[in-house]
């Protein structure tokens, strides 16, 4: 990949991965409030809001992450393959992605829950929303750390890859 076009992949990569990131830092902020706040309109507009902007901000985000994040490695002296810490960050955005897109029948689910005023408000939260939010936080603070410290170790492809480049040079 040419090195303006690898910038450019890459800005993209870095963008959606700290804007998803970000979200779901805003999404446990939510799901806090959710569980502990008493104004039961609060309560009730968390999670109604929920599931809506995580179709319109958490999915879109992961799914950039996702795709730019294969782009670069692609593109990159990284490989897809060659590098067990680019197969973990692949392995944490394609498990938290699916993840991510199973678990919007959930939001739906309460958000039908919080729009029903005869639902009980102890009916309605639901500490799932934090406990996911917080388990995609740290998966994603360790693709970060990844992303940024790169620990060494070829894979076997990565060593045929560098045995194979090394003996026609």
């Amino acid at each position: 990949m040419p090195p303006r076009l690898r910038k450019l992949v890459l800005t993209a990569h870095v963008t959606a991965s700290v804007g998803w990131l970000g979200a779901v830092v805003v999404f446990l902020a939510l799901a806090v409030v959710g569980l502990t706040d008493q104004n039961v309109a609060t309560v009730r507009g968390v999670y109604l809001v929920m599931e809506p902007t995580a179709w319109l901000v958490l999915v879109p985000l992961a799914g950039a992450s996702l795709l730019t994040g294969i782009i670069q490695s692609l593109g990159s002296q990284w490989g897809l393959f060659r590098h067990y810490w680019v197969i973990l960050k692949l392995g944490i955005n394609v498990v938290s992605t699916l993840v991510l897109v199973t678990y919007m029948n959930t939001f739906a689910t309460m958000a039908a829950a919080a729009a029903d005023p005869g639902t009980d408000l102890d009916a309605v939260r639901n500490p799932s929303p934090a406990i996911h939010a917080g388990a995609a936080l740290l998966l994603l603070l360790g693709a970060a750390l990844l992303s940024v410290y790169k620990p060494r170790g070829l894979t076997r492809y990565g060593w045929r890859r560098q045995r194979h480049i090394v003996a026609h040079t």
